[in-house]
């Protein structure tokens, strides 16, 4: 129990010198960068945020997937914690959503529309990591008073693919992630006093754009930004399934998996943004109106610092190990025809990639 209480401290204090003015901060350089219990220091964070929001490092990592799990099973989370918003739902089911984690009954032909008729056409929501996860705020539940049970918002726009006929109709949705994430966190949490944890996609939490000439499109301002300019600040995490921290600090690879560590003034915080980045491809962000291909050597140089808050370290990267959608949807002819048809609307040369990765997982996978 000391052992607890002492790490609480330290991830509370730790935390308070993260929140410090940077001017504060300057005489402290490139210390090393130290390990906190995550969990304590995730519920730690709110003591001073409304909002924390979590990285869900490269989509369908299982590591990440256990440590979310383990975190809002904690007692601590569902004391502190309103709302987790995610990424992998569509809001037009908000209503089945609330049903279901309220433990009623809700029929798997409803429930499954929440993951699978998300915005992205290729279906990246279909593993099975994410219905546990639902299922799981579900069973934490049964044993909150109503008034204390974790609700989980659906972040991602009200598409409805029944009227989806074109790509320009595709884009309109996607065009819409961001504003609809910000929507759903002022309208659910902020407004209404909650606090909530939200689970994106990296890209989704930068506070400042990579691009060299920063567009004015409000499509493009990202969550960090929006709320920024409103007077309220994020606590922000990036969950590392890509980089090899130890080559910045060795001592790294001796840390507990998983650990978090704050980044301001470390080695870690100083180490430039596309260190940590997921892809060595490029970024296609909407220009007035137009996909613009940047070059990551074209990318604006930012220090990790100023991006996000902390780091979640489950690992390293040779560790972390994915799930696939079940084979079993290879086998239902009815999904399998949805989500080709969907993922055929993309743009070349994106759709016809995954079209031909899909068929080949299944080819694979079903039985001879």
């Amino acid at each position: 129990m000391q052992s607890m209480q002492t790490s609480a401290l330290l991830s509370l204090l730790t935390l308070a010198f993260a929140t410090m003015p940077s001017g504060a901060q300057q005489s402290v350089t490139s210390r090393p960068a130290v390990p906190l219990e995550p969990i304590g220091a995730i519920v730690g964070a709110f003591s001073s945020h409304r909002i924390v929001a979590m990285d869900e490092g490269n989509h369908g990592n299982e590591q990440g997937h256990a440590f979310r799990l383990s975190l809002i099973r904690d007692e601590r989370f569902a004391a502190t914690v309103d709302d987790i918003v995610v990424e992998v739902g569509n809001s037009l089911y908000q209503d089945v959503m609330d049903r279901f984690v309220r433990g009623e009954d809700v029929p798997y032909s409803q429930l499954r529309q929440v993951w699978e008729n998300i915005t992205m056409p290729h279906g990246p929501a279909d593993r099975p990591i994410y219905e546990e996860f639902f299922r799981a705020v579900r069973s934490v539940n049964v044993s909150l008073p109503r008034d204390r049970q974790l609700r989980v918002l659906l972040g991602d726009p009200p598409i409805n693919w029944d009227v989806v006929q074109s790509s320009a109709d595709t884009r309109k949705w996607i065009e819409r992630r961001e504003i609809s994430l910000y929507d759903v966190v002022q309208r659910e949490v902020l407004d209404k006093g909650r606090r909530a944890l939200v689970i994106y996609g990296g890209w989704h939490l930068l506070r400042k754009s990579l691009l060299v000439e920063p567009t004015n499109d409000p499509r493009l301002q990202l969550l960090p930004e929006r709320l920024e300019k409103a007077g309220i600040k994020m606590f922000t995490i990036w969950t590392n399934t890509n980089a090899k921290l130890d080559s910045l600090q060795a001592d790294i690879r001796a840390w507990p998996k998983p650990s978090l560590t704050i980044v301001r003034g470390t080695v870690l915080g100083a180490a430039d943004f596309t260190f940590f980045a997921p892809t060595s491809g490029t970024m296609v962000p909407q220009k007035d109106g137009k996909a613009v291909p940047i070059q990551r050597a074209q990318w604006r140089s930012l220090p990790m610092e100023e991006q996000f808050d902390a780091v979640l370290y489950l690992g390293p990267p040779s560790s972390i190990t994915y799930t696939r959608m079940s084979p079993i949807l290879c086998a239902d002819t009815a999904y399998m025809k949805m989500r080709l048809q969907r993922t055929a609307l993309m743009r070349e040369p994106f759709g016809p990639q995954l079209i031909e990765s899909l068929k080949q997982y299944c080819a694979s996978h079903l039985p001879k």
